[in-house]
This record gives C-alpha cells, structure tokens and sequence, in this order.
C-alpha cells in the first residue's frame, strides 16, 4: 500500500472539520469548502487528525485514498492561509486594472479584454505588469489563472504576453537568411 495514503493530516487548530459518511466540511478563516469522497475511501476524524483507509484490499481503493488525503489536504491549506498565482505581462502597453469583480486587460488586441472574475476568487494588480490571483480553493485558482492567462499566451519569439511569475521561457532564435 502507498505510504502517501496512510500518513494521518494534522488539523490545524484554526481550522474546524466535520465528516459525515462520505462527505468533508472543512471551515476556517479563509471561507468554508466541502468535498464528497469516493465510496471506496472511509474517512476517520480522531484526535485531531484525519485519516483515509481503503474499504477493500483493491488497487483502485488505495489510489482513491491517496487522493483523497491529497485533495482534503489541499482543502484545509487553503481555508487556512489560502492560495495564490501571480502572473506576469511582458510586452509594450501591455497593462491590467482590477476593478472589482472585473479584470480589465490592454494585450495588444484592437479591444480591451474583460475577464469576470468568479466566486470565491480575488483579483489584485500591485502594478500595471502584474497579476495577484487569490482564492481558498487550489483547483479554482489555478483554472482562473489558467484562463485569465490564456488570452495571450507568451510568444515563443520575442517572449511578449501573459506568464506566470515563476515560469521560465526559453525563446527561441528566429529563422536565418
């Protein structure tokens, strides 16, 4: 059986878990997140720790239950301190202006581009070339990022566009006479 899916995750003390059947509520500072687990996965709340065993001996219920300790861990990382995805613009007059629920982009297209930012997420520009995504769901924030990312992917060229602040880009060299 895989180590990952034995090892018990600690409840942080801000933190407040409740588990019903095959149900996960988890609340804190950040917001409340539920998820539902997979039938073969029997989830215990004890001592202040969770911990995931397979219902039967097959190899299907040991993934679930690694996959499960992954995705509630996830969930009380981030009700607790939260997640967050910087991107950053590379490119002349490439601009961004969070203005409420929306994100106003300028990415060298004839219009401006709106992005609508969903529920559950916040948007912040420290600066004209950067983006702040921040939320208590991972998945949420990453799709989010993901999507406000490709409007303008960056070019493999000149190396002009949206990126992740941590994504390194190889350009490449351009075609010789």
């Amino acid at each position: 059986m895989a180590r990952t899916a034995v090892k018990p995750i600690p409840v942080v003390d801000k933190v407040e878990v409740s588990v019903k059947s095959r149900h996960l509520q988890v609340k804190g500072p950040m917001g409340t997140l539920e998820l539902e687990f997979n039938a073969e996965v029997e989830v215990k709340h004890e001592d202040g720790q969770l911990s995931f065993t397979p219902r039967s001996g097959g190899r299907d219920a040991i993934a679930q239950c690694g996959t499960a300790r992954s995705l509630a861990r996830n969930l009380m990382q981030g009700v607790a301190t939260g997640y967050e995805r910087r991107l950053a613009l590379s490119g002349v007059g490439f601009r961004a202006q969070a203005q409420g629920k929306k994100l106003n982009l300028t990415l060298g297209f004839s219009h401006p581009v709106v992005y609508e930012v969903p529920e559950g997420i916040t948007v912040e520009t420290p600066s004209a070339n950067e983006i702040v995504v921040r939320g208590a769901d991972k998945q949420q924030v990453g799709q989010a990022a993901a999507k406000i990312r490709a409007y303008r992917p960056p070019d493999p060229y000149k190396g002009k566009g949206l990126r992740y602040a941590e994504e390194r880009l190889t350009l490449k060299e351009a075609k010789k006479k």
